[in-house]
């Protein structure tokens, strides 16, 4: 058994160089070690008790989880001043966000900030056993968009479209063009000269409805069916609506044309498939709990929507606060610490949510000193809920 020794090289005189190299060598060790190493918290039921300790249950169950993982385009050092350089490289950002959703074992994936679906995302995600369905934001400077990933072996993909939200532009448009249609035309100098100003006006007046707007966000849904231990579909939604808080009125635009288009998605798929399907609406809402956009995706009710036509066509219940209250935060950074992401379901006696993903509080060691850090790769912290379908009777 001790025949190996005499394999073993002989022993090398220790020397300046040689002292050296180890040092080069362990360094070269320590700079392999990953800048991030992801907090991946718990799921909980709703009831408090440990997730696996729930009895087996004959309904349907699957895992959604919401993640805005913060676009590599947006990470530069003078943005996040906060947070450790080594961070903030797309390696250690990429392999940790990676590390993150391979920990948490969702059967669907709503991911916003999406900028590497074709380089990074997609391929590695197939490796773990995900098909994937993509949006990027329209225009030429916004490279990010909202992604869904999900398990062929859970849920097969039926249908999906695409939710542009510059479309309100379009609605305006047509609807400037039927008033002028009423009226006399114009001569064709005069229409250069005011195609002319209108390139100017577009470019930056907030005051014309053509300009505000126009955000470039986008949206995606899908129906799903779902055919153990029975069949069933599910619609899955993911957006990222505007952020910029002076333009309320925008956001709020956005969540009554994200539910119109839902809604009529809704009947399609009830009409098409004969069935009534689970709705669910994951995303970056960019609103905080309570406020008009808030509202109006939770209620519906009239002094939410006062700026909107008619009540929202889709009653929404937030997963979180069903099952015991919103999270102090989903986005942490030394400028905004708040809720922003949500996961909305569409109540019915077939679904309930039975638990959630635990979050961190303000004074947990692993959100001390703001996001991106060591422990998140991204700004906002990853949120998910585990539903259960019942068989319809």
């Amino acid at each position: 058994m001790f025949s190996t020794l005499h394999h073993l090289p002989r022993p090398i005189p220790p020397s300046f160089t040689s002292c050296r190299v180890c040092r080069k060598i362990v360094s070269k060790r320590m700079s392999t070690n990953p800048p991030i190493e992801p907090k991946v918290r718990k799921f909980e039921s709703v009831e408090g008790a440990d997730v696996s300790s729930r009895r087996n249950s004959d309904g349907i169950r699957f895992r959604l989880v919401s993640y805005n993982i913060l676009a590599q385009v947006y990470v530069k050092s003078s943005l996040l001043p906060h947070s450790p350089p080594a961070c903030l490289k797309w390696k250690a950002r990429s392999h940790a966000i990676f590390s993150v959703l391979k920990n948490l074992q969702a059967d669907f994936f709503c991911l916003q900030e999406v900028d590497e679906y074709d380089s990074f995302y997609r391929s590695n995600m197939d490796s773990l056993g995900y098909s994937g369905i993509y949006i990027q934001r329209t225009g030429q400077r916004k490279r990010d968009g909202c992604a869904i990933f999900y398990k062929p072996s859970c849920a097969e993909l039926v249908r999906k479209e695409r939710i542009e939200y510059n479309d309100l532009v379009d609605s305006i448009k047509a609807d400037n063009v039927s008033c002028s249609e009423k009226k006399n035309e114009i001569s064709n100098e005069v229409k250069g000269n005011q195609k002319a100003k209108d390139s100017q006006k577009e470019s930056r007046d907030l005051n014309d409805p053509l300009v505000r707007l126009k955000r470039d966000c986008v949206g995606i849904m899908a129906a799903f069916r779902i055919n153990k231990p029975f069949q069933h579909i599910v619609i899955v939604a993911n957006t990222h609506l505007y952020w910029d808080p002076e333009l309320a009125d925008v956001k709020l635009a956005q969540a009554n044309y994200l539910l119109s288009r839902l809604a009529q998605f809704k009947t399609l798929i009830s009409e098409e498939f004969e069935c009534t399907p689970s709705l669910l609406l994951a995303g970056d809402f960019n609103s905080i709990p309570g406020d008009k956009v808030y509202s109006y995706l939770v209620s519906g009710n009239a002094k939410a929507a006062e700026t909107i036509q008619g009540e929202a066509p889709i009653p929404l219940s937030s997963v979180y606060e069903v099952a015991r209250g919103e999270p102090k935060f989903t986005n942490c950074t030394p400028g905004f610490t708040n809720t922003l992401d949500y996961i909305f379901f569409s109540p019915s006696n077939l679904i309930k949510p039975v638990s959630i993903l635990q979050l961190p509080e303000p004074e947990s060691p692993d959100v001390v000193g703001f996001l991106p850090n060591h422990h998140h790769p991204s700004d906002h912290l990853p949120i998910g809920a585990e539903f259960e379908i019942s068989r319809q009777e």
